[in-house]
């Protein structure tokens, strides 16, 4: 394989643009055009929002005191996941009808084999891009960005470049052009730390990164840094991975940003951190049954909690447990750094025989799943429970890393 040449692998990248908030408004057409932020567990953060809201300043992971001293006016929705996981699968059934080979990398996002495909539909990649973000759009109601290259991590940052609802295509030959334009930031796998590294060793951009000695960036960064290396260099590193297997745990772990005392932000990340993992439960049909919440000192010690509960992905019980284990390990006037919510156990969602159970977790389950697959054959809100009709108006990716330090029980 080549550089030089154009075609000589060729994977699509396609990204929901602003999902959650995106769901929102297909149900909700009278908000188009206005501040839209969607909250996380207890709306107590914003988990996603509007390009209107992004520019007035809300952020992602904001807590939704500072979001709404910021910005009262905005439309702020409690998060629906059931909902958005319906519209998540009905897009990446979309995708494959365009290649069999389609790696579903978060509730949002896909990436695409897209070897053959051209000849398959007498299409250029451009025309099979933009064929891609009309169909999603007409059948599903929200936009997406495509963005084509010989890469997965190619493809990541195509997609970036032209949203929302954008194609990007980019050629073997135009590799290096294009890496001039990408700031060392937007690299997938830079974080905030390694931009800092990169910005000691006057790399500023991702053809900066590229230009550098392959020993250089080994010294640097390791294998992570020399895979990316041949990755932005248009050489495929990272296959897709079409049979992932069932995770062990899921995680989701982040720095608060400061060392603090206050208890209603450490809620707030608590808080986002929960709604992710429940999002990619449901995406996954898997359930947990033991949770664990940790904070970790100024210190670096780290305090946490664990208990075991029914094995489930139901919003109410995962979110009524993660706030009693971080009642129990929060200490008031201790500073803390960071936080991080588990799941572990993880199992398959429960096919089928549950209707009936005792136990009325499983039947609640059961009946999710049923009213799922009813949508999902017959049309989105083709059934819904009882109290959504009578109160409508109210309905409510990058990986965080893993535990790498101990934590004390």
């Amino acid at each position: 394989m080549s550089p030089t040449s154009n075609w000589y692998n060729a994977i699509a990248h396609v990204d929901a643009d602003c999902f959650f908030a995106s769901c929102e408004l297909m149900r909700r057409p009278d908000l188009k055009g206005q501040a839209v932020c969607v909250l996380s567990s207890q709306d107590a953060c914003v988990v996603a929002k509007t390009y209107d809201a992004k520019a007035l300043g809300i952020k992602t992971g904001m807590p939704v005191w500072d979001a709404k001293k910021l910005m009262p006016q905005a439309h702020y929705l409690s998060a629906d996941f059931r909902f958005y996981g319906q519209l998540s699968e009905k897009m990446f059934s979309i995708l494959r009808r365009y290649s069999p080979d389609v790696e579903v990398y978060s509730i949002d996002e896909a990436f695409i084999d897209m070897n053959g495909i051209r000849s398959m539909w007498k299409m250029s990649y451009r025309q099979i891009a933009d064929h891609i973000r009309q169909t999603v759009y007409q059948e599903v109601g929200i936009t997406v960005s495509v963005g084509i290259s010989t890469t997965r991590i190619l493809a990541k940052i195509a997609s970036e470049m032209n949203k929302p609802n954008g194609s990007t295509i980019i050629p073997g030959r135009r590799i290096s052009r294009f890496l001039r334009d990408v700031p060392i930031g937007d690299v997938p796998g830079i974080g905030r730390s390694r931009q800092q590294l990169m910005k000691k060793m006057q790399i500023h951009t991702a053809y900066d990164f590229t230009n550098s000695p392959i020993a250089r960036i080994d010294d640097a960064l390791g294998k992570v840094g020399v895979d990316l290396w041949h990755e932005l260099s248009g050489v495929p590193v990272y296959p897709l991975q079409l049979h992932t297997p069932m995770p062990k745990n899921i995680a989701r772990t982040a720095s608060l940003g400061t060392v603090t005392t206050n208890r209603k932000i450490i809620e707030a990340h608590i808080s986002y951190h929960t709604t992710r993992i429940i999002t990619e439960l449901v995406r996954q049909h898997l359930t947990t049954s033991m949770i664990t919440v940790f904070l970790r000192h100024k210190s670096f010690e780290a305090v946490g909690d664990k208990t075991r509960i029914t094995a489930t992905n139901e919003f109410s019980t995962i979110n009524h447990v993660v706030k009693t284990l971080l009642a129990n390990i929060f200490t008031q006037g201790n500073p803390y750094r960071a936080c991080g919510v588990i799941a572990s156990n993880i199992q398959p969602y429960a096919q089928q025989g549950e209707l009936f159970a005792a136990d009325s977790t499983s039947k609640q389950l059961a009946l999710m799943r049923i009213m799922d697959e009813i949508n999902n054959r017959y049309g989105l809100q083709s059934l819904k429970p009882a109290h959504a009709l009578v109160k409508a108006k109210s309905q409510v990716r990058f990986q965080y890393p893993v535990l790498n330090y101990a934590i004390k029980y």
